[in-house]
């Protein structure tokens, strides 16, 4: 446990002695227990403390120095200071970052939860038992090839030379299933499951194996789809990646940097179906990681973003809200340069639909379930996508899994096509999203 306090006062008198003034440190530490298995034995158990500190030093003409270091001791952070202010001596002379102007505002109702880690044994058994549980659920199901269960402790902190004073910590845990099918004359499938909450004894073990399980054995009788437009339903977790693929949308730094399919006059267009609304908000009661800071120390908070269908809102950092006249929102990232990225999202119905639309009754419908190879299939400077898909075709309420299929669109025809928001939200690592209706989008069969 970091005592902020005492490192402060470290931090300020290192540099007295070094006669550096104005400085800020951002800094992370994170206790780390994993294992794997493989058909009832362990596959991999690993441990593992790291820690990262971020130091940036101002010098007498204002401009700024960064340094990195790994060591968070005396010695690692009089280096990190020395290295830091050397570096400042060559530093950008244009739009030099500040301190955040919310580094010393009050935080109110943060909250510690921290839960005691299990030992290695107990994890290897829970998961052995989850892959026995799972390679039973179906005589097809010949494998487990990925799994993990994972327990982690996490501290964060964040200090200035204005008396900036931050600190927090958490455990986080998480398990995750992906099986595998073997059948004669048939393609192997595959489909899994991923849940996270604050310990090992508060993750959801049953709805993850049920739902890897269900999954998996609704991919064994599949059909080929003919290539064309189709009305498509996405999971939460398939739209939540496929919107946070386009974040430049409402990325401060990308829309500076004109890497971004929004301008600085982009607030108040209307960019989405009036029936969509989507917010960032770490504080979220369903986040189990929720941050009470950002990498600059400002507050984080919930965001409006998107609010029936028009843009309302953009993630900031203290530089990027200085430069468009706003306040900074808590989404900083210290580095070599200070980024920008949201975490935890808050998507929902904006308003009553004129019409309403079930699996249960539509025909024709392609639900997509997951997206894969985001990171090739996105093009995110021009909005378009052309990403593989696992799902189904769905005809009133009967599904059959998609053979091998691909869709295709542009994100911001997609958001203006949106018919239909469903009422109740699905708890995802991600954030709390709806299933999501949309009309006309063009799928490739193989």
């Amino acid at each position: 446990m970091t005592d902020i306090q005492v490192l402060a006062n470290q931090v300020q008198e290192i540099a007295q002695q070094i006669g550096i003034r104005k400085y800020d440190i951002s800094g992370s530490s994170v206790d780390e227990t994993s294992v794997q298995v493989d058909r009832g034995e362990p596959k991999q158990v690993k441990a593992s403390n790291r820690s990262s500190v971020t130091v940036r030093v101002w010098n007498q003409n204002n401009t700024v120095g960064i340094a990195s270091t790994t060591d968070s001791d005396a010695k690692g952070l009089e280096l990190a200071l020395k290295t830091a202010a050397d570096a400042s001596e060559f530093g950008a002379k244009d739009h030099v970052p500040d301190f955040s102007p919310e580094a010393t505002k009050p935080i109110e109702n943060q909250k510690t939860v921290q839960v005691p880690p299990l030992d290695v044994t107990q994890l290897i058994e829970r998961l052995v038992d989850l892959e026995k549980q799972l390679l039973d659920a179906h005589p097809a199901i010949a494998s487990v090839p990925y799994n993990g269960l994972a327990q982690r402790d996490l501290s964060r902190f964040y200090l200035n030379s204005e008396g900036a004073q931050r600190h927090e910590a958490h455990s986080v845990a998480s398990v995750y299933l992906y099986s595998k099918t073997e059948q004669e004359g048939k393609k192997p499938r595959s489909a899994g499951a991923y849940k996270v909450n604050v310990g090992v004894e508060q993750l959801d073990f049953e709805g993850c194996l049920k739902e890897a399980a269900e999954k998996t054995i609704s991919h064994l009788n599949y059909q080929k789809v003919k290539t064309g437009k189709y009305r498509v339903v996405f999971s939460p977790e398939a739209f939540l990646s496929l919107i946070n693929a386009f974040s430049n949308l409402y990325n401060a730094q990308s829309i500076l940097d004109k890497r971004s399919l929004s301008t600085p006059d982009s607030l108040g267009t209307q960019v989405a179906s009036p029936l969509l609304s989507v917010f960032n908000d770490a504080l979220h009661a369903d986040n189990p990681t929720s941050s009470y800071f950002d990498g600059e120390g400002t507050p984080t908070r919930r965001v409006p973003l998107i609010e029936g269908g028009v843009l309302t809102g953009f993630l900031h950092s203290a530089g990027t809200a200085k430069r468009m006249n706003t306040q900074p929102t808590g989404h900083a990232n210290m580095g070599a340069k200070v980024t920008i990225s949201p975490d935890f999202y808050h998507i929902f119905a904006a308003s009553q639909p004129e019409q309403t639309y079930a699996l249960e009754t539509e025909e024709n419908l392609v639900f997509i379930d997951d997206l894969s190879a985001l990171h090739a299939g996105v093009n995110a400077l021009q909005g378009s996508f052309s990403l593989p898909f696992d799902g189904w075709l769905v005809n009133k309420g009967e599904k059959v899994s998609v053979d091998s299929a691909t869709v295709a669109g542009d994100i911001r025809e997609v958001l203006k096509s949106i018919i239909y928001v469903e009422p109740e939200a699905e708890v995802t690592p991600g954030g709390v999203c709806p299933r999501i209706w949309v009309e006309g989008l063009s799928v490739t069969g193989e």
